[in-house]
């Protein structure tokens, strides 16, 4: 399978999403190709899932990946990302540049709807 647009992606991630009770944390590993090569997953209790930056990069580097796109819901129904979620994200998209990783995108699922951080400008 190929990840080649922020729809392949979103289409990937929804299922991840459909059954979690509370906030979910999902990545997918990519290829310079494009080709998927991991889908990992990170449940968390309640309503905030942490960014485990170090596991991300260590698993990319076992992964030999060159890219990866994270995911996770909000349960409030209201994907726009907190203030929060801008800091860490640019400060992992950061730290992956600095090892060759190309962070993607972000996304965020919620009330049936998917919020991109490329397509917000926020990445």
């Amino acid at each position: 399978m190929e990840i080649l647009t922020a729809r392949d992606a979103a289409d990937l991630f929804e299922p991840h999403f459909a059954d979690a009770a509370g906030e979910r944390l999902v990545a997918i590993f990519l290829a310079a190709d494009g080709r998927l090569l991991a889908v990992d997953s990170l449940d968390e209790e309640g309503n905030e899932v942490t960014l485990p930056m170090r596991a991300l990069v260590a698993r990319a580097l076992a992964l030999d990946a060159t890219g990866l796109v994270i995911a996770h819901n909000h349960p409030s129904g209201d994907p726009t990302p907190s203030t929060e979620d801008v800091r860490l994200t640019r400060r992992f998209a950061m730290a992956c540049d600095a090892l060759g990783i190309v962070l993607h995108d972000h996304l965020i699922f919620a009330g049936g709807r998917c919020e991109s951080f490329r397509r917000l400008g926020l990445l």
